[in-house]
């Protein structure tokens, strides 16, 4: 069997080794007699794996011990509605920047809760670069401020985390989370869906500062109260069992091939190696501010759009699928996240240069 390089901005690929020790345990994790799809949440086997995997992404991430790790449902999209539901309540108004699409759709949910402030917004550079921090207008006292740490359509990421003063810090990381350190002090809450760097779709972790707990809408569901999903070790409900078994996995992957540190290093020349031959081409292109280009996601543009098509074919039969941009930005996005190797760059570099000798 021969594996593509899946460039997919997720769900995205994962590590082989992670796949196939999943498989052999299929259908007996352990000696159980069991697959982890078939335990009890409460039981002592499940409950051994999500120690496991809270434990790892406290030891990966630095997390301090006053802060929860709870795995939830409901993936970024459904944090953009819990967030709000459970910070609003602290005054009543929230400050966003807008960063590009997935900013901009976190804004529109939490507008349904509260009063929310865009404090500043890249919409004129057509987001392709982050509005510099001195422009930000932010509000005292606003119950937090949020921020999208990486833009997955547009490919802008911040490097420098923005100071904010002692409004909390609220960010979705859910395509750079465990792609680099991070200090998780400085941030009040963390979210992401794990399906780009952490494991596969379904399971959402969110990282909270305890004094932020406490705090939710009247309105509230039971099951999206971080407060209560604290209180219950995530078992306020059934969590999503498989997911956080893979994701332990995949964590502990990570951790074997040396942690965040090695994974920056490993994605900071995946990037490097692919903008690169972008900045010295004639025939592809990169629209993003180079200071703000995501080390995540890449997108590049061909000179002659109208042969877009005849590239992704060419890239299929060379083994290499997903590169097709979202439709809102066009052209091509190369997803770069921690699984994949740089033999995939590698390859991909290789055939532009192809291309662009064969139509430049």
């Amino acid at each position: 069997m021969s594996r593509v390089f899946n460039f997919s901005p997720g769900p995205a690929t994962l590590p082989e080794a992670v796949l196939r020790q999943a498989a052999e345990e299929m259908l007996d994790w352990q000696g159980s007699g069991m697959s982890v799809m078939e335990m009890s949440h409460r039981g002592k086997e499940f409950m051994g794996i999500h120690a496991e995997a809270v434990a790892l992404v406290r030891e990966l991430m630095g997390v301090p011990d006053h802060y929860k790790v709870l795995f939830v449902q409901g993936g970024a999209i459904g944090e953009n509605a819990i967030v709000p539901m459970n910070l609003m309540g602290r005054s009543g108004r929230a400050d966003y920047v807008n960063t590009g699409e997935w900013s901009t759709r976190s804004i529109a949910e939490a507008a349904k809760y509260g009063r929310v402030q865009v404090a500043a917004s890249g919409e004129a550079s057509g987001f392709t670069a982050i509005p510099p921090r001195a422009s930000w207008q932010l509000d005292p006292g606003a119950a937090y401020v949020h921020i999208c740490s990486n833009e997955t359509i547009g490919g802008v990421q911040y490097h420098q985390l923005p100071d904010v003063g002692d409004v909390p810090l609220v960010a979705d990381m859910s395509s750079d989370i465990m792609s680099r350190p991070i200090d998780v002090s400085r941030y009040g809450l963390i979210y992401a869906g794990a399906q780009k760097n952490m494991g596969p779709s379904g399971v959402t972790v969110v990282i909270v500062r305890e004094d932020l707990l406490g705090h939710a809408l009247a309105i509230t569901p039971s099951a999206f109260n971080y407060q209560l999903q604290a209180e219950n070790d995530s078992m306020y409900n059934t969590p999503p069992t498989y997911a956080i078994y893979i994701l332990g996995l995949v964590l502990k992957h990570t951790r074997a091939h040396g942690g965040l540190a090695a994974m920056e290093a490993h994605n900071r020349a995946k990037a490097q190696l692919l903008y690169d031959f972008l900045d010295q081409s004639r025939y592809f292109s990169n629209r993003v501010a180079r200071e703000d280009r995501s080390l995540m996601n890449v997108p590049f543009h061909l000179k002659d759009a109208a042969l877009d098509a005849e590239f992704l074919k060419g890239a299929q039969a060379r083994g290499m699928v997903q590169l097709k941009g979202h439709r809102l930005v066009g052209g091509m996005r190369a997803s770069l996240y921690n699984a994949l190797p740089l033999e995939a760059v590698q390859a991909l570099v290789a055939y532009m240069q192809e291309f662009e000798a064969a139509h430049a």
